[in-house]
């Protein structure tokens, strides 16, 4: 149609400030894992938004950080950084009322860009007294151009109205690039990984943050429209292992359970998922580990 809109939003900004959050509330559907732990998203993740002749589709990117000392660090860094290659606008989404260093190194980057930009000051539902926060906006404003800036919460969905409506102005005509009903564009193999990652990071965040991947060894859809997925847990040690499947196996039961109602609400449809653990030392700073568990993807 002559007057359609597409385009495509990076959503980027240091660890830990709700960008995946912030994606799902967009898109209206919970295509990105999220918990309260630096590092959830490891993946570029497309989410797409469709609405009579407006489409856009927004990069969920891993926070760009300063600390490389590992591959899988790196990797996440070249991740997010790819993300703004290609696209026609930027989310930079920061905390509210926190300016920190790896805040800095994202402005840098988003500023060598060259790209528009809206300011995302997300987490306003923490703050009691909202006229607190008009000296931050005032200097995030100051730190770099910005088209403009939105505070928000994307956990309540607080004056995310308002952010649609900065975006809808920016994006360009032009026409669609994906059908009308998708949300994504990983598919389900990937997302029941991530839907297994998202419970171990939320139960295991603090014991074992970064020494944690999933693999998908099996995805088959029965006649029957339900679905059996094998998948294997990497860690880095066997004391890892041991927390992981907790005593008597109680935890992995939990992580499996949780797990797999996530996928039945995702998939609606039946699921039956077998979870293992298995060590591969070093495996975050392994390159060729990085690679075989898709986290060097371009």
């Amino acid at each position: 149609m002559s007057d359609s809109q597409y385009g495509v939003v990076a959503v980027v900004g240091r660890p830990n400030v709700g960008k995946s959050t912030l994606v799902n509330r967009l898109v209206g559907a919970r295509i990105c894992i999220t918990a309260s732990r630096p590092q959830t998203t490891r993946h570029r993740v497309l989410g797409v938004l469709t609405d009579g002749a407006f489409q856009v589709a927004f990069v969920d990117t891993p926070g760009i950080h300063g600390h490389e000392k590992k591959q899988l660090n790196r990797a996440l860094n070249r991740a997010a950084a790819s993300a703004l290659a290609d696209v026609d606008l930027v989310l930079f989404v920061v905390g509210v009322g926190r300016w920190e260093d790896d805040d800095a190194l994202v402005c840098r980057r988003v500023r060598e860009s060259g790209l528009p930009v809206i300011g995302v000051v997300n987490q306003v539902d923490r703050v009691r007294d909202r006229k607190r926060i008009l000296p931050f906006l005032d200097e995030f404003s100051h730190r770099l151009p910005l088209e403009a800036i939105v505070p928000l919460s994307a956990r309540t969905g607080e004056n995310v109205d308002a952010l649609w409506g900065e975006i809808r102005a920016r994006i360009p005509k032009g026409p669609h690039a994906f059908e009308d009903d998708m949300l994504t564009d990983r598919s389900e193999r990937f997302l029941a990984a991530e839907l297994v990652r998202e419970q171990l990071v939320r139960r295991l965040g603090e014991e074992l943050p970064y020494a944690l991947a999933v693999e998908i060894e099996r995805f088959v859809e029965r006649d029957d429209g339900r679905v059996d997925i094998d998948a294997r847990i990497w860690v880095e040690r066997e004391s890892q292992k041991a927390i992981v499947i907790g005593a008597g196996g109680t935890r992995l039961k939990e992580i499996g359970t949780a797990a797999r109602q996530a996928m039945q609400r995702l998939f609606d449809t039946g699921v039956n998922l077998q979870l293992w653990v298995k060590v591969r030392p070093g495996w975050s700073d392994d390159t060729r580990a990085v690679r075989q568990f898709g986290y060097d993807d371009p």
